[in-house]
């Protein structure tokens, strides 16, 4: 409930600023109903990255992310503490949505598909958004970055590389983004609550729809 969350006041104007974002981006992509098949596309698909799950399954929340966005890791935070408040009672779902503007978004999903194939997708999300600023805007490309989160995490590296090298990771990745493209996402984060864009200009609002799907 919003009356146990402690959120601070930079984290709010943070987030209230990537909704606002968000709220101006074009939906021509979706239809009319926001549905789970909106714009012909699942908002969930059966190989979605879980970070929570409801033993009801009746409410679920999903974002489309970018790990380099750096309004995405300003609602990261959010998100964790969402996640406390409604753990067991909301799924929450992470898809891929890297932008083509983010020059290692792409090498970042990759890593963190990667790691998701030994069982450690949680692990590797948690550790993209807590160095993002060690890596973000760079050029270059920060693949052997992201191997040494790998390595430090104690994956197995051969498996881990594989993955890497392997043509289905990356389309894996790329199809979260196409779904997103499909469904009216142009702009990360963007969430999905029930299959329905979210829309809310403060962190109360955003709760206040979460409780309401929950009451329904």
């Amino acid at each position: 409930m919003s009356t146990n969350l402690k959120i601070s006041a930079a984290l709010v104007a943070a987030f209230v600023v990537t909704v606002a974002v968000l709220l101006g981006v074009n939906n021509s992509g979706a239809d009319d109903t926001g549905t789970a098949e909106a714009g012909g596309a699942p908002v969930v698909r059966e190989d979605s990255h879980q970070l929570s799950t409801a033993a009801d399954d009746r409410v679920t929340l999903v974002e489309f992310l970018d790990f380099e966005c750096e309004a995405c890791k300003a609602a990261y935070p959010f998100v964790e503490q969402l996640r406390d408040d409604y753990d067991g009672r909301v799924t929450f779902v992470a898809r891929y949505f890297p932008m083509p503007g983010h020059a290692n978004a792409e090498n970042a999903a990759v890593a963190v598909e990667a790691a998701a194939r030994q069982g450690r997708f949680e692990d590797m999300y948690h550790r993209m958004y807590e160095t993002q600023t060690e890596w973000g805007e760079r050029q270059d490309s920060q693949a052997d970055v992201f191997r040494g989160f790998a390595e430090g995490m104690g994956l197995d590296m051969a498996d881990y590389d594989a993955a890497v090298g392997d043509p289905t990771t990356l389309e894996r990745v790329l199809r979260d983004r196409e779904d997103g493209l499909a469904l009216g996402v142009e702009g990360t984060p963007t969430f999905f609550l029930n299959g329905e864009k979210v829309e809310a200009q403060t962190t109360d609002e955003f709760i206040e729809l979460i409780d309401a799907a929950l009451a329904d």
